[in-house]
């Protein structure tokens, strides 16, 4: 139940780094735009949507795949995929929250799922 519940949540933070990639205005402000290009843009020459649709998919690979066959690796890689994620979560909602004071709504939807799928997977470590 803990990794069908975290691949939902992998899923929707592709849908929403694909919306985020295609450029889909979140607002009438768009900000999406806004936080994308600002001067703390981790790759400035790239989309952060596209990395974050490599990120998830990957992610929602190995959660399948670790589903049907469960591994220990997988594990591992989920989880650890997991702990960078949320790390990055962390410095995206401190930069919109405190330095460029907007937010993209598709940002905060990975960010949010990506500390929630921390908090599972802290409660469930040892299951």
């Amino acid at each position: 139940m803990k990794y069908k519940t975290i691949l939902v949540i992998f899923i929707v933070a592709f849908i929403s780094s694909t919306l985020f990639s295609l450029r889909i205005p979140c607002d009438a402000q768009n900000t999406c735009e806004k936080t994308e290009s600002s001067q703390y843009s981790l790759f400035s020459k790239i989309n952060n949507g596209y990395i974050g649709m490599i990120f998830f998919s990957f992610l929602i690979l190995i959660t399948v795949s670790h589903i049907k066959n469960p591994r220990k690796f997988k594990k591992t890689i989920i989880h650890s995929g997991i702990i960078i994620g949320s790390i990055i979560a962390i410095y995206f909602i401190y930069l919109q929250q405190f330095i460029l004071k907007s937010y993209c709504k598709y940002c905060i939807v990975i960010d949010i799922g990506i500390l929630i799928s921390l908090v599972i997977a802290i409660f469930t470590w040892k299951k």
